[in-house]
């Protein structure tokens, strides 16, 4: 399964930093839809993705009426705790 935006973006986010999906604390996904199915897909495609460790911390995935920008469809909100610098 190809790697899909948010995941990419996450991780350059996170390599900014010196950081990686190992240093993230925690994780919202909100997605535009009340359907189980769809929530279910969305949860799978970050578990399958290089960015999966980051949720095996405090995560939670909601569904949502909408979000900001017109067409967006899945918002990740994640918190990292920066290893210190050498």
């Amino acid at each position: 399964m190809p790697l899909f935006p948010i995941a990419a973006n996450t991780l350059a986010a996170l390599r900014s930093v010196d950081a990686g999906p190992e240093h993230v604390v925690r994780t919202v996904v909100y997605v535009v839809s009340a359907d189980q199915a769809v929530l279910a897909q969305v949860w799978q495609r970050f578990l399958a993705s290089p960015l999966a460790a980051a949720f095996t911390t405090a995560s939670t995935l909601l569904g949502v009426a909408q979000l900001d920008f017109t067409g967006q469809l899945v918002e990740l909100d994640v918190t990292a705790a920066l290893p210190e610098a050498s």
